[in-house]
This record gives C-alpha cells, sequence and structure tokens, in this order.
C-alpha cells in the first residue's frame, strides 16, 4: 500500500520540526535551537492524560500561522509533506478563529488558507471548524457564514466541523448551530463520539452530520450502528489520537475492523500527526500489527474514504482510478 487518503487532520497538528522553522524564519520568529527541544514542545508526552491535555499542544503551532504569510505558507508546507508521503487526497480542516491573534480577521485566515491550497501539490480541500466553548458563539457565527460564502464543490471550502472539547462542551449545544447550517446547504462533519459517549454521537446524526469525526464510542449503541450504516454516515478514525487522548483504552479492542464487518463505512485518518509523532503510513502499519488488517481490508477503507470525500463525482472517480491502479490491481 503506498498511495492513501486522508479525511481528517488539523492544520495545526500537522506541524512538525522541519515545517514549524520554515514557518518561523519567514516570520522571523524565535524557536529553541535545539530540535529535540522543539519536537518536545510539538509532540505530546507518552503520559498524556486525556483529550484537553491533548488539546494543550496546539499552542506553539497555532503561533505560527497568526499573519497571512504564515497560514498561506503553512498549508503550502503541510500539503506538500503529506504528497510526499503517498496520500493523494486530503480534507485538511482548521478553525478560522483561532488565527487573528496578530489582526487577521476571520476571512483573512481563510482566504490566506486558500491561496496556500492553490500552491500545494497535493490535491486537497478545506474544512473550517467551528469551536467547542463558552462565549465565541458569534465568533462561530462567522465562521459559519464564510463556510456558505466560500463554498465550492472541490478547490477550496468544502465543509464546516465541530472540534474541541466534546466531554466539557457537549454537542447537543450546538443543535440551532447546524440546524442554520443545513438550512445554508453547508455539509458538516463532527467531533462525536470521541471524549463524549453514543449521545453525542446520536445528536450529530440527528443535526444531519455527513460523516462522523472519530465515532469511536459508537460501539455502545448497536441501533446507532445499524443508523449510520444505514445512512451510509462515515467514520473519521485516529487510533494513534485516540489512544493517545484515552478515547479508547483498551486498544486491542479498536472497533475498526468490528465495525468495517458490520457495514459501517469507516476510514482511517491521522488526526494530528505532527502532534502525535506519525505519518498515515504508520496508522495502517499500526492496525495490521495490533488488529491484524489485511489488504483486502484496507482497499475497502480506501474506497469508503473515496465515498466520503467532500468533493466532486469527477475526482472521485479519478481517485478511485488511482488507488486501483496502485494498490488494487487493474480493476
Amino acid at each position: 500500500m503506498n498511495k492513501y487518503i486522508d479525511l481528517h487532520l488539523h492544520l495545526d497538528g500537522v506541524v512538525t520540526v522541519g515545517i514549524a522553522r520554515a514557518l518561523a524564519e519567514l516570520q522571523g520568529i524565535e524557536l529553541p535551537m535545539d530540535d529535540g527541544q522543539l519536537e518536545r514542545l510539538l509532540t505530546v508526552p507518552e503520559d498524556c492524560s486525556d483529550l484537553n491535555e491533548f488539546l494543550k499542544c496546539f499552542g506553539l503551532p497555532l503561533s505560527l500561522m497568526q499573519t497571512h504569510e504564515g497560514l498561506c505558507e503553512a498549508v503550502r508546507l503541510v500539503g506538500d509533506s503529506m504528497a510526499e508521503q503517498g496520500i493523494i487526497y486530503a480534507e485538511i480542516r482548521f478553525a478560522p478563529q483561532l488565527h487573528t491573534d496578530k489582526g487577521l480577521t476571520q476571512e483573512a485566515a481563510v482566504r490566506a488558507a486558500l491561496e496556500g491550497l492553490g500552491r500545494t501539490k497535493l490535491k486537497a480541500n478545506l474544512i473550517l471548524c467551528a469551536m467547542r466553548g463558552d462565549g465565541n458563539e458569534d465568533k462561530n457565527e462567522e465562521t459559519l457564514r464564510l463556510a456558505q460564502k466560500y463554498l465550492v464543490k472541490d478547490g477550496g471550502v468544502v465543509a464546516l466541523d465541530l472540534a474541541g472539547a466534546e466531554g466539557l462542551f457537549p454537542t447537543e449545544k450546538y443543535r440551532e448551530f447546524f440546524a442554520k447550517a443545513q438550512a445554508c446547504g453547508v455539509p458538516f462533519t463532527i467531533h462525536a463520539g470521541e471524549a463524549d459517549g453514543a449521545q453525542s454521537i446520536r445528536a450529530a446524526l440527528e443535526f444531519g452530520a455527513a460523516r462522523l469525526g472519530h465515532g469511536v464510542r459508537i460501539i455502545e449503541d448497536d441501533e446507532l450502528i445499524e443508523l449510520v450504516k444505514e445512512r451510509g454516515v462515515a467514520l473519521e478514525m485516529c487510533p494513534t489520537s485516540n489512544r493517545q487522548t484515552h478515547a479508547v483504552e483498551n486498544m486491542s479492542a479498536y472497533p475498526l475492523i468490528s465495525l468495517l464487518e458490520r457495514g459501517v463505512p469507516v476510514t482511517l485518518n491521522t488526526d494530528d500527526p505532527g502532534i502525535e509523532g506519525i505519518d498515515i503510513a504508520h496508522e495502517y502499519r499500526y492496525m495490521e500489527s495490533l488488529l491484524g488488517l489485511d489488504e483486502v481490508q484496507e482497499r475497502a477503507i480506501l474506497k469508503n474514504a473515496v465515498k466520503a470525500a467532500f468533493t466532486t463525482d469527477e475526482v472521485k472517480v479519478q481517485l478511485m482510478r488511482e488507488l486501483c491502479n496502485e494498490n488494487m490491481g487493474e480493476a
């Protein structure tokens, strides 16, 4: 397997030592001279206690993406890096409201990211993240407005997401927000069933989510499993992330294969490869060694990713053809 698709990765979680140094040099920002020290600042500790501690690791990467130049170059560098890893299509998500510390508006942040997207050699699209929290309702409304304004079928902003501390700010709180997204015709995925239980997934499905970020807690509810199978709602599963945030405590029981065998359209993704110290190939090898994931199952997972992608049917045909030629033999 040498070609991949990644539907769930956060821009500020993909920053490696090399990318960080390039962004810092571009903007005249000083970073630790020692690569080992910088790597420790960028990478989650092995004893990470939960999702909330995991989320604290985004501070440094975000500080490097607070200008037009920094954000634009970050998208380009991240895209090129993923292309070199064998990824043929990706959906890069970011929260515009987190890139305004130095005067950028959310719209300026979106435009910078779009410029960077146009400069990378990776075939990719953008997903705009609203953020869980208190007191940021206006910022989330602005993110939704921008998702609607810049929405395209391919080659730019293709969907909306809800990210952040799921356990502290339940999905149900955002029912009205996603009703507006539905009314605006903006497709969306929602982080659900990661730090919170099956009730979070049920809410996301009721809202009309086309996909579920992580969704591992769905294993707690057979009725929900049947519902996502019936609706074709894909799960964006990220095993290393789920281990590090303790979303799943017993990784030997990780539900990727069991859900796949039950007909759920699961996909395999990285989430925050820079923070986790992994890449997409690592996730496939991890599931092979831990769960016995085989080539036939890997093909099914990649096909699921193509079908679930927020892009045009024409692009999906191209992606499927490329995957078939490279990974599956001639169709």
